[in-house]
């Protein structure tokens, strides 16, 4: 299958909505998840504002979905969403461009075969994926509440669990040497709907909306990326039994398009249904936010 044709089955997605004068921000947009949203979002009239890491790869992402919509309005961001300099100038430039941000879908992420720390000293997994949706849906909140009625949607993962506010780091845990870096990712994912669930209570009568959804087991990129032959033998084996990025994004496209969600927030969502969750608990989801502002404010220390 040509990359074109993939492209315009992805762009299939948009079909049902209607995003003519919408500005949607797509983080990791250069592939899988990302890059079938930022497709649908395309296909559906919205300018959309592809943040990536990569500028070669997010160029070569850019270029398929012209192939399958033409008049494609597309922005490329750089930012490295592990780095918390990167975040704040993304966010610095974008809100000082009083541009409007009507979608915001928070989709970069990692998983590590091997324990890093990012540039500001803490867990890669957990810079990337927790602090990274924080860090960027924080300073991009101006625009979101200029542009209200607006939308945050955060992917998830049915593989959640394993918060421990007092080793984020793995400093005192094992990374694990069956399953090398599973149970960092989880644990993002767990901080990922606690997140969520917060933030929703703190935009209460804003116009602006936070929900999570689980994509399911979808082929992306992120396996080959955790580093070493591990990362490649998970990836190649996850094609086989996995649905295609489309499918993926089919419920993220859908909250964040959809005139059936106006208002609606604070949920779990697989395949456009909402799910409960165990993970459900205020007192513990304000404990998430308060760790997220601690290691990214100024003169956050790494955690122990």
């Amino acid at each position: 299958m040509s990359a074109a044709v993939a492209v315009a089955a992805e762009g299939a997605l948009a079909g049902e909505f209607d995003l003519r004068g919408k500005t949607c921000m797509v983080t990791g947009a250069s592939d899988g998840i990302g890059l079938a949203a930022a497709t649908a979002f395309a296909g559906a009239g919205a300018e959309v504002v592809m943040v990536v890491r990569n500028e070669e790869r997010g160029k070569a992402a850019a270029e398929r979905i012209r192939a399958a919509h033409p008049d494609a309005k597309l922005d490329l961001e750089l930012a490295d969403l592990s780095s918390q300099a990167a975040i704040r100038g993304l966010g610095e430039r974008y809100v000082a461009s009083k541009r409007p941000l009507h979608v915001l879908v928070n989709n970069a992420g990692v998983w590590q075969t091997a324990r890093k720390l990012s540039v500001d000293g803490i867990e890669l997994t957990f810079a990337t994926n927790m602090l990274g949706y924080f860090l960027v849906t924080k300073v991009l909140e101006p625009a979101l509440v200029r542009s209200a009625p607006s939308r945050m949607v955060a992917v998830g993962s049915g593989l959640a669990g394993g918060l421990d506010f007092d080793d984020i780091n793995f400093d005192k845990r094992s990374w694990g040497a069956i399953k090398p870096g599973v149970a960092a990712y989880a644990q993002s994912k767990q901080a990922n709907r606690m997140w969520t669930w917060a933030l929703a209570r703190k935009l209460a009568g804003t116009g602006v909306t936070a929900n999570i959804m689980n994509p399911n087991n979808t082929r992306t990129g992120a396996f080959k990326k955790g580093g070493g032959p591990l990362a490649w033998i998970v990836h190649f084996g996850n094609l086989f039994v996995s649905e295609s990025a489309a499918k993926g994004a089919d419920t993220a496209v859908w909250l964040a398009a959809s005139t059936e969600l106006d208002g609606v927030t604070g949920k779990y969502w697989e395949k456009r249904k909402e799910c409960e969750c165990a993970f459900r608990d205020p007192a513990k989801e304000d404990a998430v936010w308060e760790l997220c502002e601690r290691l990214t404010s100024a003169s956050a220390t790494p955690a122990a």
